[in-house]
């Protein structure tokens, strides 16, 4: 806590005891990890590449095969093939602006979303939508789990996915600190596992390679066809979301000047959108794999990551290691994930409950509802009805993913009407901009309503497409309509010194809260409206009586 003189004497002491009393748990909690606010200079202390490597580290999850798999079997090769390169280049084409502002501003997706389009309470939407991805990954990845310790170990499932759960809570405690070590030290193990068992099945028996190639899948056909293809994409569409774990991380980025640009753009996109390019080549291993193994063990276990792995270790090592190896990646690959999942899932409980609440119950509270939601899916079988959920879960992602990325992408550089520099302040913001809500409603019910037939059986595989055309046509046609007057709630915040520095990095100026009594850089603070000080973004926004929110402003001044 600052020893320094504080800034203005508190006149009314009741509005700021009562704020103060909703920021207790997270000056109280061991490591915040700035949880709802904007990341500081002097806590991002990791260079691009140990913030790059971390952020890759999550992507060591095994669904990727799973999904490969999956439209491998339902549609053949050759679709799977075009679904998953489609769905990567949506991926990366969105996911590359979004990358970019959480790295260069230093904030997380919600906040993100706040200030492009959405509002204030506008992207509490969002934040469910993003916590529900983290959530049914977590149970995914669970259940893989599940899979490998019944098998290795004999464990029934329902105690496979209890294990699983509870293991990530201690490491997911103390956030980036300790994830960026268990992220770089197992990252090196874990392609060595994944990647070997490949080489050596193409390189022994190139025969694999043709078969794979020829596998027309479960209907015979084998030929491409358009709706296979777009069926296939809408499911690995469904991790268009995953950028939001991506930016949890990127948010830690070193400002960026002229000595280091080159490493960050490089960490930038390679651990932002570049993410999907590890997951695509997963995907289509992951279609190599259950072609590989369908003649031994048949489409049934096809699907399952720990046979795959089996199967393939098998070809190359003598008998009594393959299945404790297989385990081994199975284990390590979920735990990588999966604390990234409990980690960046109790990020957007707590930003959607302390807005609409305005009272921070601590992260760790919301680690617990994570995985509570993620327990109950895998107890629930959710593997057995996996394509379906992503299926369905896509449109919703794709809405939301493609309207910010439209958003900063077309209004803010092409268009100038939504504010260059993203806000995130209570106070700053509109409670809603319709710009980003109407396109992203629009978007994800109409792609909802085609995906569950009510526009015909035609129309149905193109759901995805749909969810992504709305959103990227609608986005900047509201903000041409609506003039952009729906982003800011005023521009002034009340304090003189500049938002960002001489090259364009957030300032590393900090002010003390009168509020909580803690120093926080000058992003994260505002002037406050009753007292000659200034408040944190967190105590603005769990501010019940609005006694330090600053009152409407025009936009223009």
């Amino acid at each position: 806590m600052s020893t320094e003189p504080r800034l203005a004497e508190v006149i009314d002491p009741e509005p700021a005891q009562e704020a103060a009393r909703g920021t207790d748990q997270a000056v109280k909690e061991t490591l915040e990890d700035y949880t709802l606010r904007f990341a500081p200079r002097s806590y991002r202390r990791w260079t691009p590449m140990v913030v790059a490597t971390t952020a890759l580290g999550g992507i060591a999850y095994m669904a990727d095969f799973s999904i490969g798999a999956g439209i491998g079997l339902a549609h053949g090769t050759g679709n799977a093939l075009l679904a998953i390169g489609v769905a990567a280049v949506v991926i990366f084409v969105t996911g590359f602006p979004l990358a970019y502002y959480g790295a260069r501003y230093n904030i997380d997706l919600d906040l993100i979303t706040r200030g492009s389009g959405f509002g204030y309470f506008g992207s509490v939407l969002t934040s469910v939508i993003f916590a529900s991805f983290t959530f049914i990954f977590f149970a995914l990845e669970g259940s893989i789990m599940a899979q490998g310790l019944k098998l290795g170990l004999g464990l029934p499932l329902w105690l496979g996915y209890l294990v699983s759960t509870l293991m990530v809570i201690p490491l997911v405690i103390y956030g980036m600190t300790a994830l960026s070590k268990l992220q770089v030290w197992t990252t090196p193990i874990w392609l060595v596992l994944m990647v070997g068992p490949l080489v050596y099945l193409v390189a022994t028996d190139p025969g694999t390679v043709d078969r794979f190639l020829a596998y027309a899948g479960t209907d015979g056909e084998g030929g491409v066809n358009t709706a296979s293809v777009m069926l296939g994409a809408g499911v690995c569409l469904s991790l268009i979301a995953q950028i939001g774990e991506q930016i949890d991380y990127l948010r830690f980025m070193p400002p960026k000047t002229e000595a280091n640009k080159r490493s960050w753009w490089t960490a930038v996109v390679m651990a932002g959108p570049g993410w999907v390019v590890l997951g695509a080549l997963k995907q289509a291993i992951g279609v190599f794999l259950a072609v590989y193994i369908i003649a031994e063990v048949g489409p049934t276990a096809a699907p399952e990551p720990i046979q795959q792995f089996k199967h393939a270790f098998d070809a190359m090592m003598p008998s009594w290691i393959v299945l404790p190896l297989a385990v081994v990646l199975v284990v390590i690959s979920q735990i990588k994930i999966n604390v990234t999942n409990a980690y960046s899932g109790s990020l957007a409980w707590t930003n959607s409950f302390t807005r609409v609440t305005r009272r921070y119950p601590g992260r760790m509270v919301f680690v617990l509802v994570n995985l509570g939601f993620a327990l109950a899916l895998m107890e629930a079988d959710m593997f057995s009805f996996l394509n379906s959920i992503l299926g369905f879960y896509s449109n919703c992602a794709i809405a939301w993913v493609v309207t910010v990325a439209t958003d900063i992408g077309i209004n803010k550089y092409v268009l100038k009407l939504s504010p260059h520099a993203p806000e995130f302040r209570r106070g700053m913001l509109y409670a809603v901009n319709p710009v980003g809500v109407v396109a992203f409603v629009a978007a994800s019910g109409l792609s909802i309503a085609m995906y569950f037939h009510a526009l015909g059986d035609t129309l149905q595989p193109y759901s995805p497409v749909a969810a992504a055309v709305i959103a990227f046509v609608l986005t900047p046609l509201m903000a041409v309509a609506t003039k952009g007057e729906y982003y800011l709630r005023r521009t002034d915040d009340g304090i003189a010194e500049p938002l960002f520095d001489e090259d364009g990095n957030p300032s590393a100026v900090a002010y003390e809260c009168h509020v909580c009594r803690q120093r926080f850089e000058r992003p994260d603070v505002a002037a406050c409206r009753t007292h000659d000080a200034v408040v944190c973004s967190l105590c603005l926004s769990t501010d019940k009586a609005g006694d330090h929110v600053l009152p409407e402003a025009p936009a223009a001044q």
